[in-house]
């Protein structure tokens, strides 16, 4: 009898794997980072090949840790980051070059190019993706691999080239290469998937003159892909459910119903609004994204993206050494009583949702003589909040509906301080899970369903707890003044790196 999902989340900055019981506890976890490559400014790459290693080395350490087989493990789901863009030799299952991360912003000029020689791709795009047609998406990362290898065109075109996110990469070396899949989660972050028909869009390929060729099955969520090879495990094991990071994180809060919310806090902060089986178009600047596929049915997403989140508080830790662990943030920033009119904007790598400049750069913003370095620290937590605050407005009203109470998980989910500003600056009740690994956690659920481990979504709601609640404190005056100093800082960050 098996006691155990496995669930893979291949995150930005680390592999890790996590072994979940039936009751949804987490009963073993290993994790190893690996390396960041910045060739140029606002340019990230990842080694394809150091993370399926590091990832498969994880999985057998979380299963030696408490001593289980693949016997004891019903299924594996794989949740990863988005919209990384990995180019790989069919035969070989070699990496053709490193992997374009989705933070990267080198097609930044490529995609307003685009935009001027053909004006109607940006309705196209939106209306058939719904997304934005910018960098953020692996289209334009595809695009520029193939015009910067040599031979990979060519290649490509004769179907010796595959294209994977990184879970179709994983899928695709768990098996051997036996196969090439990926699921309508993933798929629907490409710009080449047109999430009304759910199929890849021979118009969108065109348009960025991409090989088909190279696209992998698209599957939905739930659903048995293939197998591991015995060699891994000591025996093949179904991999059975897949979902990039955010649509998982809102199916492991449990965000069944159409209106409800939840917001990770990763590198970057990820807000998404299930929207039921209607995929709502944005016209305040949020993405419309397939959330899952499951039981012959689509959820259909809002999502704001925010680039920097965790990344700003490894900012302050790495760079400027203001802290030494993401955890003292919170001790510092509790030292004050405020930021002493101090702004952060962390738009290291541009801004995403609502205002989707590739060109703005970061800023300290409200500098006095008087602001020290836990003004600093407090003001980029405070910007997390910010941020989750403009996403949650731009929901509202392409939605019409007032949203009072916000599902929370992740790393940063876990300060307090950062939690509580954040039902003040919403004015709305924030939820921590009791297990706030929701995104591997929602993998597993995905998974674990395909194989029934668990019946139904109706068995998961029976075992998603609530560990802590945040109420709104700050007054009317207060929240106001902090949002109207924090719309200033951002309107200063536009356009710097023009």
């Amino acid at each position: 009898m098996s006691r155990f999902v496995m669930s893979i989340d291949a995150g930005t900055t680390s592999s890790r794997s996590i072994l979940f019981d039936k009751s949804g506890n987490v009963c073993s976890v290993a994790q190893k980072e690996f390396t960041q490559f910045f060739p140029e400014p606002g340019w990230v790459e990842h080694d394809a090949s150091e993370i399926w290693q590091t990832q498969l080395s994880v999985c057998r350490e979380a299963m030696e840790k408490i001593g289980a087989s693949a016997d004891d493990i019903a299924a594996i789901g794989i949740t990863n980051q988005r919209e990384t863009t990995i180019l790989w030799d069919r035969e070989t299952g070699q990496p053709v070059s490193h992997a374009i991360v989705w933070q990267c912003r080198r097609t930044a000029d490529f995609t307003e190019r685009l935009k001027k020689e053909n004006p109607r791709a940006v309705d196209i795009f939106k209306e058939k993706t719904g997304l934005i047609l910018d960098p953020y998406f692996s289209g334009t990362k595809i695009r520029w691999l193939l015009d910067h290898i040599p031979g990979i065109r060519e290649r490509a075109e004769k179907g010796e080239i595959c294209f994977g996110t990184v879970d179709s990469w994983l899928i695709y070396k768990l098996t051997k290469g036996k196969v090439h899949v990926t699921d309508y989660s993933n798929a629907s972050r490409t710009l080449l998937f047109n999430i009304h028909t759910l199929k890849w869009d021979e118009e969108l390929a065109e348009i960025l003159d991409i090989p088909m060729e190279i696209l992998p099955e698209v599957k939905p969520s739930s659903s048995i892909y293939g197998y591991s090879d015995p060699e891994f495990f000591g025996k093949e094991i179904a991999i059975a459910g897949a979902a990039g990071d955010q649509q998982a994180a809102l199916f492991g809060q449990a965000c069944f119903e159409a209106g409800d919310c939840k917001n990770t806090y990763g590198t970057g902060c990820f807000l998404l609004m299930n929207t039921g089986e209607e995929a709502v178009s944005s016209k305040n600047g949020l993405l419309t994204t397939v959330a899952w596929g499951l039981d012959n049915k689509v959820n259909y997403a809002l999502e704001g993206s925010v680039y920097v989140a965790g990344a700003a508080i490894q900012w302050l830790r790495d760079e400027m050494r203001l802290i030494d662990s993401a955890a003292d943030s919170e001790y510092f920033a509790t030292r004050v009583k405020d930021t002493n009119g101090c702004y952060v904007v962390p738009a290291f790598t541009g801004l995403g949702a609502p205002y989707w400049d590739p060109y703005a750069r970061g800023m300290i913003t409200g500098l006095t003589r008087g602001v020290n370095k836990y003004h600093v620290i407090r003001a980029t937590l405070e910007s997390l909040a910010f941020q989750t605050y403009d996403v949650l407005k731009a929901m509202e009203a392409d939605t019409g509906n007032t949203i009072l109470a916000l599902k929370v998980d992740g790393g940063a989910s876990k300060n307090n301080f950062l939690m509580q500003f954040q039902a003040d600056i919403l004015n709305a009740t924030v939820y921590r899970p009791k297990c706030v690994e929701t995104t591997a956690l929602g993998a597993g659920f995905l998974a674990g369903l395909a194989v029934s481990f668990w019946r139904d979504k109706e068995e998961i709601k029976d075992i998603f707890e609530i560990e802590k609640k945040f109420s709104p404190e700050m007054s009317y005056n207060k929240r106001e003044s902090e949002l109207n100093g924090w719309k200033q800082a951002v309107k200063s960050s536009f356009n710097w790196a023009r």
